[in-house]
């Protein structure tokens, strides 16, 4: 671990930053699934689906960025690699040839629920381990992925 302005001692920062980077590389894998979502859309809700699916990997983006700052700013380090990725995220693989649109809706709020799971998980460490500043960023995680997975579940209903 390295030098932190944190006043957590480097046990309870050591494990934090095994939790942030369990939730980094599932946030890398949720976001490339749906950059393939996202350029693979097709039919009747494409011009809905399209932008949709962009504003949701934007935000991810920032997420994912502010989780990697998070666990260097704890001492240790962020590891992103595409290897890194396959290798730890806790999502399934993105079937590459679907098309339809509610079936891109179904499999990515498939997988927005899987990553919800770890960052509630993860909140609850940062909790349990009185880092609130951790706790908080996780919790705008769900409050922002909640909305989507919800605005994807209502697209399915009938």
């Amino acid at each position: 671990m390295f030098k932190s302005p944190s006043q957590l001692s480097e046990a309870v920062r050591s494990k934090l930053v095994d939790a942030l980077n369990a939730r980094l590389a599932d946030g890398l894998d949720l976001h490339s699934q749906i950059k393939v979502a996202h350029w693979n859309v097709k039919g009747p809700q494409f011009a809905s689906l399209h932008p949709l699916f962009e504003t949701f990997a934007v935000g991810l983006a920032l997420h994912n960025d502010s989780v990697a700052e998070r666990a260097v700013t704890l001492g240790g380090k962020a590891y992103g690699t595409a290897r890194h990725v396959t290798k730890h995220s806790r999502l399934e693989e993105y079937p590459q040839d679907t098309t339809r649109g509610l079936d891109h809706v179904k499999l990515l709020a498939e997988r927005i629920e899987t990553f919800l799971e770890g960052v509630r998980e993860s909140r609850s460490l940062a909790e349990e381990l009185s880092d609130t500043d951790t706790a908080d960023l996780f919790t705008q995680i769900i409050t922002e992925f909640e909305k989507h997975a919800w605005f994807l579940r209502a697209s399915l209903e009938t």
